[in-house]
């Protein structure tokens, strides 16, 4: 059981950043509004075939809206959201987070994208593995789980290439966003998942 389990939420010591090799991995803070609304014009083309939220946000203000609500869930453990930056240049790259579903269990969805500029460069995928090792070793998870388009093969080969186990194909479960029923991917993570790839 993990031991965070018996405290209050908003007790969990969280972390201020993950630094990788290239990336840096962080909370939102308010002034990543204009960099955060930039990336996400950029990438509405690119992200508008998997993500309700392509062409929500058309001002900067829109997106400091939202990034005050990520940090509000922040504070309560509601949802992890982080922006993912350069490590050398400061650049900012994408976003990603790990979503509790059950603090009691260790049981976290993890969601990412990358601005369409930086895309094939491996970021997602090291952004993801600090996350991962982050939640396997300070938050106990049990279970990690990613979520995708079938058609999103991005986001699936992200998965597989950090030893997820494709555990299902949820049929008709969702709407994509043209208003047309879809499939879901169902990738997760365990601790023995882990121990046995090492």
């Amino acid at each position: 059981m993990p031991t965070h389990a018996k405290k209050p939420l908003t007790l969990i010591p969280l972390f201020e950043e993950l630094i990788g090799e290239r990336v840096v991995v962080r909370p939102y803070r308010e002034s990543d509004a204009q960099a955060t609304f930039e990336a996400h014009v950029e990438s509405r083309d690119a992200l508008r075939p998997w993500e309700p939220f392509a062409d929500w946000h058309q001002t900067v203000d829109e997106k400091r809206d939202l990034i005050l609500q990520w940090m509000a869930q922040w504070l309560l453990r509601e949802n992890l959201t982080v922006g993912i930056w350069d490590r050398a240049t400061g650049r900012f790259l994408g976003s990603s987070g790990l979503r509790p579903h059950k603090w009691e269990i260790g049981y976290f969805e993890i969601g990412y994208w990358i601005r369409t500029s930086e895309t094939g460069k491996g970021y997602v995928t090291e952004a993801v593995k600090l996350l991962i090792d982050y939640a396997f070793e300070q938050l106990q998870a049990n279970r990690i789980e990613i979520r995708c388009d079938p058609l999103n093969e991005r986001s699936a080969a992200v998965a597989r290439r950090l030893g997820f186990v494709q555990e299902g194909r949820l049929r008709n479960n969702k709407l994509n966003t043209s208003g047309q029923l879809r499939d879901t991917l169902v990738f997760s993570l365990t601790p023995a998942d882990r121990q046995s790839q090492s």
